[in-house]
């Protein structure tokens, strides 16, 4: 969101490349990490990337674009006192010193509800990043038993962790954020489905 902010502000473009090298790659999660040369894209693909397939490469890359430095004072700026972006991903020497990213559910869905208002910088953005999130392929949280394309929302996952945060368009829209750290992350998903199912046929009365 913060990106998109930025855009609109003129400080970069969607349409603005940047190349991917290897030394860029992560493991695990994404597409970026599997190409075998070094392509060349650009911030709104990127940007679908890191929201739609978790692309821990695409996350890092739009980083270092901007600077841990800039979205840690935008984030100030949109009201969020406690999410705080500390360090790139992957970086164990950093987490084995307590350095380490971190949300809030309250404040996730303080911004979701912007987004689903439209009032996110205009109309225009939050449309656009509305959609972006429309785009999640991760879709086994809390869209896992109502079926795809009715849940914008963003995931994330690591060992002991899983989270997923969303604007539910059931027939009264809702707005629902699971984080679940040092967890049973099986269970706990299961809960997420359960909880986001019971919510649904709630809200579509």
């Amino acid at each position: 969101m913060s990106i998109m902010k930025w855009l609109s502000e003129g400080k970069a473009s969607l349409d603005e490349k940047i190349t991917v090298t290897q030394e860029d790659k992560l493991p695990i999660c994404g597409a970026l990490t599997l190409f075998t040369d070094e392509p060349t894209v650009d911030i709104r693909t990127l940007c679908r990337l890191m929201i739609s397939l978790s692309d821990n490469t695409a996350t890092n890359v739009l980083i270092r674009r901007f600077g841990i430095s800039a979205y840690v004072e935008e984030f100030r700026k949109l009201g969020l006192k406690n999410t705080a972006l500390n360090r790139l991903l992957f970086q164990p020497e950093l987490s084995a010193q307590g350095i380490e990213n971190y949300i809030v559910p309250q404040e996730m869905g303080m911004l979701l509800e912007q987004i689903y208002n439209r009032t996110f910088v205009s109309e225009e953005v939050s449309a656009e990043i509305n959609d972006t999130l429309l785009l999640q392929q991760i879709n086994h949280k809390i869209p896992g038993a109502l079926g795809e394309g009715i849940v914008a929302h963003k995931t994330g996952e690591d060992d002991n962790l899983t989270n997923d945060v969303g604007i539910v368009y059931s027939k009264t829209p809702f707005i629902v954020c699971f984080a679940g750290h040092d967890t049973d992350v099986y269970q706990f998903e299961t809960l997420i489905r359960e909880v986001s199912a019971e919510l649904y046929h709630l809200h579509n009365i």
